[in-house]
């Protein structure tokens, strides 16, 4: 459940690079003849260009970054009873939903976790904990291999990335012209950009960032519970109720992800503010949502 973790933070990487990259070569160049007012439709098919890039390289990355950050290691040859198990689950639900059988990996973790990634519904990899495997009953199981497949199933990575790169415009293109008026007003430039423009660039792209980063897990806990009912159809109400009452146990034990992983695990922060950036909805809403589904 660190998918969008994964992403968020590589998209980041790629624009924040390419942005001070270009500033440095002077690439960005979107003024008027004069040189001193903007031509607005230039910079925003400029940020355009390389906001929706970031976010479409950072889909196409998804699967080797999935693998690098969290260690999981692609089943080639089920070394055990579960591996071979948790291939035939994930084998018959994507039959089941009507997609290419995913790449399966296991995250040599003993924490509940899984995910789903992939730049298409036929190239996608979907990776399961070894504490999943250790701990978690068969029905659990399968349930946690149908939900991570409903992510797939509806389109959720390139929805985020479609949603991710207009948020990469619109904080690129707000980001300079707040940068360009204030190196105007306060730092006196007449032309061209000054130093103010590039620092006050840089700090308007991480404020507006965050904020960014508030719509995309607005986005992802809508998207989580779609997830769940997809994962009951596939496989069972009473297996996906159980799965996540199991993970709300789980989420209350010492937290056992490696420190490059531990930010996307699935226990949910218990501040207003962290919940504004969780990408999971509480345990407990998504309980409650599939039981009201269920008794209807």
């Amino acid at each position: 459940m660190m998918r969008i973790g994964l992403f968020f933070l590589t998209n980041l990487a790629i624009v924040f690079v390419a942005s001070i990259t270009l500033s440095l070569l002077g690439v960005e160049s979107y003024f008027q003849r004069n040189g001193i007012n903007l031509d607005l439709l230039s910079l925003l098919l400029f940020c355009f260009v390389f906001g929706m890039s970031g976010a479409l390289l950072s889909l196409c990355l998804s699967k080797w970054t999935a693998k690098r950050i969290t260690g999981a290691k692609v089943i080639q040859q089920p070394a055990n009873r579960a591996e071979q198990l948790l291939c035939q689950m994930v084998a018959q639900t994507a039959r089941k939903a009507g997609i290419a059988t995913p790449e399966i990996a296991i995250i040599p973790v003993q924490q509940a976790n899984a995910f789903a990634t992939g730049r298409s519904r036929n190239s996608a990899l979907i990776g399961v904990s070894e504490g999943v495997l250790n701990r978690f009953n068969q029905d659990e199981i399968r349930a946690i291999v149908a939900h991570e497949i409903g992510h797939i199933v509806n389109g959720d990575m390139v929805t985020l990335a479609l949603l991710q790169g207009v948020l990469n415009t619109f904080v690129m293109f707000m980001a300079r012209l707040i940068g360009h008026y204030v190196d105007r007003m306060v730092f006196k430039s007449e032309q061209g950009h000054g130093v103010g423009f590039y620092f006050v660039t840089f700090i308007s792209e991480i404020i507006l960032g965050v904020l960014a980063a508030a719509i995309v897990a607005w986005f992802s806990r809508r998207r989580e519970f779609r997830a769940d009912v997809v994962g009951a159809r596939l496989g069972s109400y009473n297996g996906m109720i159980s799965a996540l009452a199991r993970l709300r146990v789980e989420s209350k034990l010492p937290n056992q992800l490696p420190d490059k992983v531990i930010v996307f695990g699935i226990t949910s922060g218990s501040s207003k503010l962290a919940a504004l950036f969780a990408s999971h909805p509480s345990l407990d809403e998504r309980i409650n949502y599939l039981e009201q589904l269920q008794n209807r």
